[in-house]
């Protein structure tokens, strides 16, 4: 699957967005190369299973300009990447405890020029943020990332759905 097939789910992005989408699979295959971000024998499938995957939850939620939301364990920097792509107003902070990961998925931010991203390198229970939601792609088991992240959520909402 080619990156037409994003376009195809969501027609609405800019001509800056679609550029982006399209340099994803040919950064992520450079970076790929020196650490495992993505699992090698997945990588044929990076826009249908890592990209389109990531940006399925557009297609429940627009997040409202400002909002803050943390992409728990985001390992290759999915959801996060693909979704600051989508929403260039919100705020994402990518947290992983490993750090040649956040250091890559720094490098990656910087390449695509996304002001609007923040990585962090820690352990997401000891990070002292507050977020209107916490989103993560196959870390852990609901509870712990329940334990990890419940007191890490807003108490006022500001999008149509309640903050989590």
């Amino acid at each position: 699957m080619s990156y037409k097939k994003i376009l195809e789910n969501f027609p609405l992005l800019d001509s800056g967005q679609i550029q982006k989408i399209k340099s994803l699979k040919l950064i992520y295959d450079h970076y790929n190369k020196n650490i495992n971000l993505i699992s090698r024998k997945d990588f044929n499938f990076f826009y249908e299973r890592h990209v389109l995957h990531s940006l399925s939850i557009a297609k429940i939620i627009s997040f409202k300009d400002d909002s803050d939301i943390m992409d728990l364990g985001t390992g290759g920097g999915f959801p996060g990447i693909p979704l600051a792509i989508y929403f260039p107003q919100v705020n994402f902070i990518l947290i992983d405890s490993i750090k040649k990961k956040t250091d890559c998925i720094k490098k990656i931010a910087k390449e695509l020029n996304l002001d609007n991203i923040k990585v962090i390198n820690s352990r997401a229970e000891d990070v002292q943020l507050k977020f209107d939601f916490v989103m993560s792609r196959a870390v852990a088991p609901m509870f712990k990332l329940y334990k990890w992240s419940n007191n890490k959520i807003k108490i006022i909402d500001k999008n149509q759905l309640k903050n989590g």
